[in-house]
């Protein structure tokens, strides 16, 4: 889903070629012309940015380029504001240059950008978020074939808001594990494939290949009790993690946010203890929210080695879970006592243009 608090780029064409963005996020500003050869430049906020423009490049020829300011509500950490900023940049390029491009073409680029350019093995599932969220819906995307839902609340739900707490935490992915732990599922993969094969004489798929979403959860079961270490804790989450969002639609759909909840615990003790990318900041924040009255369910969002802990909330709580964050977390983790923040947003459209400033 989409939140109300957003990314927002303000831009005006340049006809120079001339691409010039200042950031109130970041110190310094990003400049150069759309003739350049770009490079990356490791730990420059600036190379999302690059990465639009030269996944844009590939298929267009960019004339004008773009004058523009970058301002966001929330802290950057665990909420696919690099996906989120990415596709604020190709918009007001194509906007710029009069291209006519669809949501799932804007996906595709902006995936481009983060795997080709900044080198992070993800998916699509944060780009497809930003571009199809509707408010008051849940998005289900399968990401193999690009086919997705929408699915409506269900009437009976009560009313929610979403509490975003910030740990403090702040890494960029390319530095932390989250490649590894791509690498691990293919291996994981790879040794199921191996097994199976031996029985029928198929080839086994090169490793850079290997999906497990391309094995079939019968496979797993099968060759679960054979998977090493890491290899079999990797597999476990994401078959129980695909379970989960298929038990999750049908939570949405009948209004039921104690089981939504339940899911969203689940998946969340899945990712500390399978996939091993949840940080002791994080686990600090997950154990208060557990214990407070008001919280249907909370998990950590993003890839899990930074930023921040989600959880559908009662509004009428929202005081009592901030004072629960506010009493322990800045105890505890006294480095990130002036860093971390508690903030509830709702849901909202995702990335859309505004013509109209006082809007």
């Amino acid at each position: 889903m989409a939140l109300d608090a957003s990314i927002d780029f303000i831009y005006t064409p340049n006809e120079e070629g001339i691409v010039n963005v200042f950031s109130r996020d970041f110190a310094g500003e990003e400049k150069f012309h759309l003739e350049e050869d770009l490079e990356f430049i490791p730990h420059f906020w600036g190379n999302y940015l690059r990465g639009a423009v030269v996944a844009l490049q590939a298929d267009y020829d960019l004339k004008v380029g773009i004058n523009g300011l970058l301002d966001g509500d929330l802290p950057i950490g665990g909420l696919s504001s690099s996906a989120a900023v990415i596709a604020a940049y190709l918009m007001a390029l194509a906007d710029v240059n009069h291209i006519q491009l669809s949501k799932l073409d804007f996906i595709k680029y902006s995936s481009s950008a983060e795997r080709n350019f900044m080198g992070l093995k993800n998916g699509i599932l944060d780009q497809s978020a930003n571009m199809l969220s509707q408010n008051n819906h849940l998005l289900i995307m399968d990401c193999q074939s690009n086919e997705y839902e929408l699915i409506p609340k269900g009437e009976t739900m009560p009313d929610f808001e979403v509490v975003v707490a910030y740990s403090g935490v702040t890494q960029q992915l390319t530095d932390s594990g989250f490649n590894n732990r791509t690498d691990e599922c293919r291996v994981a993969g790879w040794l199921m494939q191996e097994w199976e094969n031996i029985y029928n004489g198929a080839e086994v798929t090169p490793l850079d290949d290997v999906r497990l979403r391309n094995i079939q959860p019968e496979i797993y079961e099968k060759y679960k009790k054979d998977l090493p270490g890491r290899f079999g804790r990797r597999a476990e989450h994401f078959y129980t993690e695909q379970a989960r969002v298929l038990k999750g639609k049908e939570a949405w759909a009948k209004g039921d946010l104690t089981a939504f909840g339940q899911l969203m615990y689940e998946s969340s003790d899945s990712t500390f203890n399978n996939y091993e990318t949840g940080i002791p900041e994080m686990a600090t924040i997950m154990d208060i929210l557990k214990k407070t009255e008001g919280v249907y369910g909370a998990r950590p969002s993003g890839a899990g080695f930074r930023g921040s802990v989600i959880g559908l909330v009662d509004p009428a709580h929202k005081e009592e879970i901030k004072a629960a964050i506010d009493a322990v977390f800045p105890k505890k983790h006294p480095e990130y006592a002036d860093k971390y923040e508690v903030n509830f947003v709702r849901t909202a459209d995702g990335a859309h243009y505004v013509k109209d400033l006082e809007e």
